[in-house]
Formats: C-alpha cells, sequence, structure tokens
C-alpha cells in the first residue's frame, strides 16, 4: 500500500459523508484532542516516506493504522513512565498537546532525517522519547524493554518507602507497548511470568502491557487466536481487547483499565487490535507475501476514518471541516518537513561517542575502614558492599539467594538482616528479570547492585546490558542513565565442583559492549576499593559496571603454601582510581600482565623461576583496559608475558597485545592463555585451563 492510496482513501471516505449514529461515551474535547493527535502522526508517517525519496531520511517504520494508540497518550498522566513501541506515534502526539511548549512535529521529523536537532538521540536514531514527556527511548522493541517496564513498576512504590526521591510520583502507571509478534519473544514471556510472579505475592505494580497487534511480525502472520490466548493467560494479570477502529470504545476501555491499574496496584495487559499500512518499512514490498484483496480489506478498518465518522456523526465537524483539519495538519508537516531536507548530522566519531565517554571520577580514599584484620576476597567484597549499603540510602543488593542464605558462597550472608528484604532481596530464577529489575531501579532514581550467580549464567540475558542498559545513554544523548554495578560470579579453577556453568571463562560479551565498565578484583585488599570505584563511576557518571567476582579465590587464604595465610589481606584504604592498576613485586627482566586468577597464578611461579626477575602487574580492568598505565609500566621490561585465564582467542590478552604493539613496545612480547574450549568437568578441565606450569614454562623459556 503506498502513501497516496491511503490518502486518497481517507479523504474519498469523509467526502462521500461519513457519519452515523453518535457514541457520547466521551466528551466532544476528548474525542477532538485523540483526532488531531491521529491526524498529526499519520503525516508523519507520509513525511517520513518523502524524506526517505529525497535522500534526506532515514527511518520508515511508520504508525500508520496504530493511530488508535493516542488514546493511551491522552488518557495517562505525563508523569506515567512510557517505554513505547516504534509505531506509537498517536501516543507521542497526544501526549505532547499534554504539555505547553513541546514540539512533537519537529522531535519525529529529526528523528527521521538523523538530525542532531533530534532532542532524544541527538541524531543517533529515531526514536519516540522525551525526558519532559517521561518517554524513555526504546531502539528494539521485540520485547527487550518489558523486564525494565516491571522493575520500574516495582521500584517506585518502594522508594516511597524508602523515601528516596524518584524521577516519578509512587503511584505512576508505567506503560509498556509492543507488538503482537513480540508475544512470542522469551523476553516478554519472562516479565509476564515476573508481573504474574509478583502479583502472586502481593506486591503492588503498576504496569500496563500494551500489546499493539495488527497480525503480522513483518510477513509472518500471527496464528488466528494465539496472541489473545497467550496474552488472558497469565495469572493475576488483568485482561483487556479492544478494536482500535471502534475510537470511542478505544478511548473509554483505556480510561478505565488506566485507572484501575492505579487504584488496583495490580498490572494489566491491553490488546489493541489494529491494522498495519504502508508496510513493515519503506523497503517493504507487501505484495510478497498478502493479496491485494487482503490490502483492500485493511482500508476498512482506518482509524482515523473511524474518529471522523464520529465527530460528523455528533455535529462537532461536518465532512468539510474535517477535510480542512486534514489538509491544516498536512500543510503544517510540511512545512517543518522542509526544514530537515538540509539538516545537521554527527560530524565526527568523537560527536557520535560523546554520550559513552564517562568523563573522569576521582574516587576518594575510604576514611572509615571496616576491617583491621585480614580478610579472603569474600569477606572483604561482603564488608564493602554493607559500607555501601550504609552509604547510599537508595542502594539495593538482589539476585538469587542473596538474602537470607547470603549467597551461594556466602558474600552477602548478614546483609539482609542488617538493611532489611526492601534493600536486600531474592529475585525469582531469571537472569533476564534480575538485570531488567536493575534497569527499571536504575531509570527510576535508586541504585541498584544486582548479583548474577555465574558468569555462564549472564549469557542468557546479556542483550539487557548490550541492548538496554549500556545503549541508554548513548540513545538518549545523556537524558536517561540507568546507573548500576552487576556483580558476577565467575571465572574458572573451582576445584570438586563446577563443570561449564560454574567455571565460565569467557568474558568477551562484557569487554565488546560500548560503555560498559568491567572490573575483576583478584584479593581482599584491593577488592573493596575496585568495588567502591564502580559504585562511584556509576553513581556520578551513569556508568553501567560489572564486578566480575573469580569464585576461586572467593575463600583462599594462602599464596605459597598450606597454612601461609598470605592471600589474605588487611583492606587497603585507598581507592583504586578507574584506568589504575597494581603491582606487585619490583623485578627487572620479565612483566606479567594479568587480572583475576592469574595474579595468584602469576606469583607463584615466578616463585619457582628464582633466575628471572618477575614484577606482576594486576589489570584490574579489563574495560576500558587501563592502557595509559599499562604502557608506562611496560616500557621499563625488556619483556611482558601477558598471563590470560580466559581464552586464545577473543580473550583478554589479544587486546593487551595489540595495546603494546600500537605503543611500539620495544622489547619482547609473550602471551599465555586457557584453549578455546568450554570447561569440562572433573580433572579434564586441567586439559583446557592456563596452568601455573604454562607459566613457569613461558618465564623460562
Amino acid at each position: 500500500m503506498t502513501t497516496d492510496a491511503l490518502d486518497t482513501h481517507f479523504l474519498d471516505e469523509v467526502g462521500s459523508g461519513v457519519g452515523g449514529t453518535p457514541d457520547r461515551r466521551v466528551g466532544d474535547d476528548l474525542l477532538v484532542r485523540c483526532f488531531d493527535a491521529q491526524l498529526q502522526s499519520r503525516h508523519l508517517d507520509f513525511a517520513a516516506r518523502d524524506l526517505q525519496a529525497r535522500g534526506a531520511g532515514f527511518y520508515t517504520i511508520g504508525s500508520a493504522g496504530h493511530e488508535s494508540n493516542a488514546a493511551l497518550g491522552l488518557l495517562t498522566r505525563v508523569t506515567d513512565p512510557a517505554l513505547l513501541h516504534y509505531r506509537s506515534g498517536g501516543f507521542y502526539a497526544a501526549r505532547a498537546a499534554l504539555l505547553a511548549g513541546t514540539t512533537p512535529i519537529r522531535d519525529v521529523l529529526a528523528g527521521c532525517a538523523a538530525s542532531t536537532l533530534d532532542p532524544i538521540s541527538g541524531g543517533r536514531h529515531k526514536v519516540f522519547g522525551n525526558a519532559a514527556l517521561s518517554v524513555l527511548p526504546q531502539t528494539s522493541t521485540i520485547a527487550s524493554h518489558l523486564p525494565r517496564a516491571v522493575g520500574l513498576a516495582l521500584a517506585l512504590p518502594r522508594m516511597q518507602r524508602l523515601g528516596v526521591e524518584s524521577a516519578w510520583p509512587a503511584d505512576s502507571v508505567v506503560v509498556c507497548s509492543f507488538g503482537d509478534a513480540s508475544v512470542n519473544h522469551s523476553t516478554a514471556a519472562g516479565a509476564f511470568h515476573t508481573a504474574a510472579y509478583l502479583t502472586h505475592l502481593g506486591v503492588p505494580l503498576r504496569v500496563l502491557f500494551v500489546c499493539e497487534d495488527n497480525g503480522l511480525g513483518i510477513s509472518v502472520r500471527s496464528p488466528r487466536g494465539w496472541v489473545e490466548r497467550t496474552l488472558s493467560s497469565w495469572p493475576g494479570i488483568g485482561y483487556a481487547t479492544v478494536d482500535g477502529t471502534d475510537t470511542v470504545s478505544t478511548l473509554v476501555l483505556v480510561r478505565d483499565l488506566v485507572e484501575q491499574v492505579r487504584s488496583t496496584r495490580i498490572p494489566a495487559v491491553l490488546h489493541l487490535r489494529t491494522v498495519r499500512y504502508l508496510g513493515h518499512a519503506g523497503s517493504d514490498v507487501e505484495t510478497a507475501y498478502r493479496s491485494a484483496d487482503e490490502l483492500s480489506a485493511d482500508l476498512l478498518r482506518d482509524p482515523l476514518v473511524s474518529t471522523a465518522s464520529e465527530l460528523v456523526a455528533r455535529g462537532v465537524f461536518s465532512p468539510e471541516a474535517i477535510t480542512q483539519r486534514y489538509e491544516r495538519v498536512r500543510a503544517d508537516v510540511a512545512a517543518a518537513t522542509e526544514e530537515f531536507v538540509h539538516t545537521p548530522h554527527l560530524g565526527s566519531a568523537a560527536e557520535v561517542m560523546r554520550p559513552l565517554h564517562r568523563g573522569r571520577v576521582r574516587v576518594a580514599d575510604d576514611p572509615n575502614p571496616s576491617a583491621r584484620e585480614p580478610l579472603t576476597l569474600a569477606q572483604a567484597i561482603g564488608r564493602a558492599l554493607g559500607d555501601i549499603l550504609t552509604e547510599h540510602p537508595g542502594a539495593c543488593v538482589f539476585g538469587e539467594d542473596v538474602g537470607a542464605k547470603g549467597g551461594v558462597y556466602g558474600v552477602t550472608r548478614g546483609l539482609q538482616q542488617r538493611f532489611g528484604a526492601t534493600r536486600v532481596f531474592d529475585t525469582l530464577l531469571d537472569e533476564q528479570t534480575i538485570l531488567g529489575t536493575a534497569l527499571g531501579f536504575a531509570v527510576a532514581g535508586l541504585f541498584p547492585i544486582p548479583e548474577i550467580q555465574y558468569l555462564a549464567y549472564l549469557h542468557n540475558a546479556e542483550d539487557q546490558l548490550r541492548g538496554e542498559a549500556a545503549s541508554l545513554k548513548f540513545f538518549s544523548d545523556r537524558r536517561f542513565r540507568n546507573p548500576m554495578v552487576v556483580r558476577v560470579a565467575g571465572l574458572a579453577y573451582q576445584r570438586g565442583f563446577g563443570g561449564h556453568f560454574h567455571n565460565d571463562d569467557s568474558v568477551a560479551v562484557l569487554r565488546d559492549v560500548p560503555g560498559l565498565v568491567l572490573a575483576v578484583p583478584s584479593s581482599a585488599a584491593t577488592a573493596g576499593p575496585l568495588l567502591r570505584s564502580c559504585v562511584a563511576l556509576a553513581r556520578g557518571t551513569g556508568a553501567v559496571c560489572v564486578y566480575l567476582e573469580p569464585i576461586a579465590l572467593y575463600h583462599q587464604r594462602d599464596l605459597h603454601e598450606p597454612g601461609d595465610g598470605l592471600w589474605q589481606s588487611i583492606p587497603d584504604t585507598a581507592a583504586a582510581q578507574p584506568g589504575s592498576v597494581r603491582m606487585f613485586g619490583d623485578g627487572a627482566d620479565t612483566l606479567v600482565v594479568t587480572f583475576g586468577n592469574g595474579v595468584r597464578m602469576g606469583l607463584r611461579a615466578a616463585a619457582r623461576v628464582p633466575h628471572v626477575s618477575v614484577t606482576v602487574m594486576d589489570l584490574q580492568w579489563l574495560a576500558p583496559l587501563p592502557v595509559e598505565a599499562l604502557v608506562e609500566h611496560a616500557q621499563r621490561f625488556p619483556r611482558v608475558l601477558v598471563v590470560d585465564e580466559t581464552r586464545r582467542s577473543g580473550g583478554v590478552a589479544e587486546s593487551v597485545v595489540a595495546a603494546l604493539v600500537d605503543a611500539r613496545h620495544p622489547g619482547r612480547i609473550d602471551r599465555v592463555t586457557s584453549r578455546d574450549s568450554y570447561v569440562p568437568l572433573g580433572p579434564a578441565a586441567a586439559h583446557v585451563l592456563l596452568s601455573e606450569d604454562d607459566i613457569v614454562d613461558a618465564l623460562g623459556s
């Protein structure tokens, strides 16, 4: 279907005398405002195609046929956070009309043109987003934003109980819209399951899920009845459906449903049946998978014709006045479009990446150390978490088993008793939910410290970090942020337990996320300072930090001999500044560059080759690498040996070696790593993991 065909059909229908029996369940003013938002959205879709045809537009996924979602924009509050489907143009126009001084036409056009004048992404993507309108930008709405919506709805009343200031009122309804094909995504199922689970527990959750169902996932049809059956099946979640062609019924249902969610504090699903015009996007040729009769039948379901008919039936406007109003909006949009035919775009890599630049944060030394006796790594992390919860009233620690049990390895033991179950609590067993909860907490104004029980489990949910958490500053040009520190137990070398899922040494996915910070402690001396630095980075710059804790070192007390107690440490009071490294020894022959388990292994190996004078460097920060400190120290050594417990391909050593080569290191550079393998169970693990003997052999070669 073309823009001309859709345009002509509307004008022909109005010209032929629309009308009928009026339905006065809503007032005239509300109906007119709904119509104006629908008109604006429709003409913006036309303009997006026009900009593309003129080589000035880059985005044509439109809202044509979905304009009934304008009812949600009108009947929710400006302070109700909204995470919007990419076809929610009617919602955005209607929400913007509630706040004086907004410029929704320019906002949308600037996004289509990838213009730096775009008030939310600054030219980085076309998104519906506006901080003043409480619309959080979503770059892909294939359900990946639903866990955040649940987390946000969970956070707001909790913040009121904690006395922590929130970006939105405690009784806000979180609106989250998505398409019918997204219902099938595991992330959607996880979010619905979590909402049902929390409702079963009696936890207040004001979230309204809105499925805009046009029956198509690009070219794949949703089976008849499947979406309704799926959405209505979740226990404890309300369900209501309406045909968006019936404008008055849509307005009535939305009004009642929003009030129901707000007053009962129980989530609900609105199944909004819509139609899709103009294909999936500008490049989509619908005739390849849809018949001409089917496309013609769609025209009978135009929500704009429905609203126009009701307005004429009521005598609010004549058919001629409807046409005039339609053409006036067309003219307004066309005039604004000309501004974006020649518009400024991001002009350099530095401009594009500016929101990712975290800035400099100077972390203060710890003035009140909580321990002056030697601790293990696990004890040091637990003490540091207690200090952080004391210092920051909005900080929350949560994950599987972190509450009453105190974590699988006892790291969080005693924290729930000290700080209560509102701030230290167990979640259901789903990593998407854990991270989605953190995303919602963070954007609301709490400071989440979620725990992922094992590194291998993170891979089930890593897009919550890559696609949702770390991208928010980038695609909102820092207007929204979700600072957090994600604690992950990981890496290998557990004895008598494990296999792949408990001995995962793959960190490549974490080092590949733009803007994400990855820190790895190696001893009790620096574990607390490093964790506090992550907290300072997150709170000060909005960074998403991952704190990867080596499981095998949690309870390690000895270094060289059983009972020597040399791997226990008194926590250091000096801060671990971002980008800093920690040096062990004063050897001059070889610099061993490593992290995590490699620090202890490197020191043990160095003791076995006394004829080689060794200094060990603990990188501490794996993303971004502390390149400046690395290069500065490495220049003093004729040889650098990189000891990497992760993989040979895609591991940390590749980047360390590349940094040294880029800096034209004058000496010899070698590396030893684990093999490119999963970690098997039992003694077989020794065949693929980097060993102390491997390091000894490399040092002596």
